[in-house]
Parts: structure tokens; sequence; C-alpha cells
């Protein structure tokens, strides 16, 4: 596996390691905000060693690593790349991080929405699919929706997303103003 570009994002904590290979099924996302969620993860666990490391996100050809304000983050981009690019990825087995997306997730936080009906949910997730997501991979993160109770959805930001400052305020009103204006005009978003 080649890095191919290491990426700022709007999260000054955490930085996107493109990769030559898909790290996740197409499609799909894991995040993990602990070591203890990447057990059955070789790579994570690898990057989750590295001093100042505190959260990942593997998306499609991509890896957020998210560090802590302490963190050199040359020293760990360093770290991480030559990890990366060390990996071996074994023929016949999925990394753990694909493997979690295709359904082997030992996240217990990352399950399906609870509550509200499914259609809205539906409509929801696919508006956020098509006009959301996308832009929040092209900075390094993502989004997961965990649940509806009658008119306040509830969503987890993932990789850079995770503790950047802007996601909280200003990207957190933009969702709301979208899903608004397309689903629901009561709609309230609010992080899980």
């Amino acid at each position: 596996m080649k890095v191919t570009s290491i990426q700022p994002t709007p999260n000054p904590n955490a930085f996107k390691f493109l990769v030559d290979r898909p790290l996740a099924k197409s499609g799909q996302t894991q995040a993990y905000s602990k070591p203890e969620q990447a057990r059955s993860d070789v790579l994570a666990q690898g990057m989750f060693a590295i001093p100042g490391v505190e959260t990942l996100f593997f998306c499609d050809n991509f890896v957020t690593v998210s560090m802590t304000a302490q963190a050199d983050w040359r020293a760990v981009a360093e770290q991480v790349t030559r990890l990366l690019e060390s990996h071996i990825e074994e023929p016949e087995a999925m990394t753990g991080a694909a493997a979690a997306a295709a359904g082997g997730n030992d996240d217990p936080l990352a399950t399906l929405p609870k509550g509200g009906d499914p259609a809205i949910l539906s409509r929801i997730n696919a508006l956020l699919d098509d006009r959301v997501r996308p832009a929040l991979a092209g900075d390094g993160g993502g989004l997961q929706v965990m649940g509806l109770e009658g008119k306040t959805l509830f969503i987890r930001y993932q990789g850079a997303c995770g503790s950047c400052p802007s996601s909280t305020s200003g990207t957190l009103m933009a969702i709301q103003n979208l899903l608004q204006s397309e689903i629901d005009d009561e709609l309230v978003v609010t992080m899980s």
C-alpha cells in the first residue's frame, strides 16, 4: 500500500491519509473513538499504538487520524505513513475496517438508527448521502444518524468532524437547514 498524499482538514488536530487501495468497502465507513473498539483490526491497533493518536476514521481509500492537542503531528504523520505502507493485507481476508464495514462491526455505538419513522429516516439518509456526506468525506470526516425522536434527529460526527469546532456550530446548522427545507421544516438536528 502506498500513501499518495497527506491532507490537512478543517480540524487542526486531524489529517487525512489517502492511499492507493481501498481501506473500507466502497461507500462504507468505520470509526474508532478508542483502541478497545479496534480489537479485530490489526491496522487500527497499530495506529492507536502511535503516541498522540486519538481517533481513526476509515472511508474508501483514506483514513483520518485525529491527534491529541499535544501530539507532534510530524512524528504522527511519519509513523502512520510507515505503518500504512508496510501493511500487508491478506488476500483472502479483509482488514478489520473493511470487515466491519461489511457487517462485522464490534463497535456497540455503530448501530442502526433508533426510533422514528423508517420512511423519514430513509429520506434523511438519502439526502445526507447525496448532499452532506461527500462534503464531509472531502474534509476527512463523516456522520452517522443515531436516531429520530419526534422531530429531533440525533447525529454523531466521525473522523475529522468529530472534534472540529465548526462541526458543532456551522455545519450542524447547515445540516438542520437542509433537512428543514427538504424533509420537514420542524426538524431539529442535535449531536448524540
